[in-house]
């Protein structure tokens, strides 16, 4: 078992992931997306589990206790975001245009 497959096993409490009958659950294609690069890119050794997992970690506690738990990828892809630019994978304005490019359905890299 990888780090990042022991990672996704241990996270507990608000972090831990979706689920439905064991199964992940994305309720939309942007949070697979999410979900897949982050641990695509941990796989690639661009970042850590631990690092990510704390970040995720941080942005559920500034959620506080009654974050909406529909917004559990909101998080997750805060937690990314943040690694990513840590890690100086993107420069902020990169990471900005790739953002308006998806919303604005000008970029859409599915196969």
């Amino acid at each position: 078992m990888s780090e990042v497959d022991r990672g996704i096993a241990d996270l507990r409490g608000p972090a831990a992931l979706p689920r439905r009958n064991g199964e992940l659950v994305f309720n939309s294609p942007w949070e697979g997306r999410a979900f897949g690069i982050a641990v695509a890119l941990e796989t690639d050794h661009r970042y850590t589990w631990s690092a990510f997992s704390r970040r995720l970690a941080e942005q559920i506690a500034e959620a506080g206790p009654d974050g909406d738990p529909a917004r559990y990828y909101e998080r997750w892809l805060a937690a990314l975001e943040g690694v990513v630019l840590d890690g100086g994978l993107l420069e902020p304005d990169e990471l900005d245009t790739r953002a308006r490019e998806y919303r604005e359905g000008t970029r859409d890299d599915a196969f």
